[in-house]
């Protein structure tokens, strides 16, 4: 029987186009999906006749598991508990988007999802402890996925030696008596396979080239930190060698080892005069640490210095809101460096004034360290 077609971009209700995909996956049919490199083929790893079907179309042997296909970041929680930082980077960076992960897992049994599916399935997910984790950077996609009631593998809608399809009709070709249902949402944006990538401990191994080259992803795998206050003299600059200098006790390395380390330390101000010094008691009080900042010099936060950042701390409410107001988007990451209250400005003070400053972000930067997982 020919494979329903859905175009959801022409739909009066593309929501409810794609609850009635995820229905059908839930009751064992294949669906065709588009994502933003290909189109693919999916089934709900727990319906075995759904699966059997999707690797006779395939002609894949059992023992090569799919990829699982996600609906939210979080959910590559269930298949990996406890993943390595480069695996998190990668995961909070370049996810949603073209990139599969190969992601080592010591004992697959223990994982959330093998409690949910059985051992039975768990041996289609995970591969001599290897799964691998797509979460692609399409709306529909992503919804069916999430409103799928069980775990999704899937695979590009072609056979084996044949161009992956951007379009729907070509995913058809050769797969419509095998289909249930397929979501047109128009052609794939890119003419490029999404990347494969394996992660083993702090760094990755590229097994298909695809939209993202290995500079992209070692990008992706750094750590980005920028403390914000005014004029980027007197908190900020003790903030940035504060952090340098827990970052390099904690990973027993010298500050300026840490950009090998992947960690990116940066201080910015709301209304610096790039190429500033830092003030003469910021530079002493520091100096008492052991911490020499004599050579930071001012610079301006940027747009673009916050879409580089992981983590962005303000010195008060107000300098957050500045930032929000410049990039609405990052109001998950930017946060006030003191979670109970402003850290006040000591320049024109005595000394002990920024003794005191300089105390009370060394507390702050310990608390807020605590709740990141490094």
């Amino acid at each position: 029987m020919p494979a329903k077609i859905i175009n959801v971009t022409r739909s009066d209700d593309p929501a409810g186009a794609i609850r009635e995909a995820a229905d059908a996956l839930d009751d064992g049919g294949l669906v065709v999906f588009p994502t933003e490199t290909v189109y693919g083929v999916a089934a709900r790893v727990d319906r075995p006749d759904a699966l059997n079907r999707l690797y006779v179309a395939k002609n894949r042997p059992t023992d090569q598991p799919f990829t699982v296909h996600l609906g939210r970041r979080e959910d590559a929680d269930a298949y990996v508990t406890n993943p390595g930082r480069t695996t998190r980077q990668l995961m909070k960076k370049a996810w949603p988007g073209p990139l599969t992960l190969l992601v080592n897992v010591d004992d697959p049994a223990s994982t959330p999802i093998a409690k949910q599916v059985g051992s039975t399935c768990v041996d289609h997910i995970f591969r001599e402890g290897v799964v691998g984790l797509r979460f692609p950077d399409n709306l529909t996609a992503a919804n069916l996925f999430a409103q799928a009631g069980g775990p999704v593998v899937a695979a590009s809608a072609n056979l084996a030696g044949k161009q992956p399809p951007r379009t729907v009709e070509d995913a058809l070709k050769d797969l419509d008596g095998d289909v249930t249902i397929a979501l047109d949402d128009g052609p794939a944006t890119y003419n490029t396979p999404s990347t494969i990538a394996r992660v083993s401990g702090d760094s990755f191994e590229i097994v298909r080239q695809g939209v993202y080259d290995e500079r992209m992803l070692s990008e992706f795998q750094r750590t980005t930190f920028v403390f914000v206050c005014t004029g980027n003299t007197c908190r900020s600059p003790m903030a940035w060698g504060l952090a340098r200098d827990w970052l390099a006790r904690r990973f027993e390395c010298r500050p300026e080892d840490l950009v090998d380390r992947k960690f990116d330390v940066l201080a910015a101000g709301t209304s610096a005069f790039p190429g500033s010094p830092p003030s003469e008691h910021s530079v002493a009080v520091m100096a008492d640490r052991g911490i020499d900042i004599s050579a930071h010099t001012a610079d301006a936060v940027s747009i673009e210095m916050i879409h580089r950042a992981d983590y962005v701390f303000t010195m008060t409410r107000s300098h957050r809101q500045v930032l929000l107001h410049m990039v609405p988007s990052a109001e998950s990451y930017i946060r006030t460096l003191n979670e109970v209250g402003n850290i006040a400005d000591p320049i024109g003070g005595a000394r002990s004034d920024y003794e005191s400053c300089a105390r009370e972000i060394d507390e702050a930067l310990e608390s807020r360290f605590k709740e990141i997982e490094l």
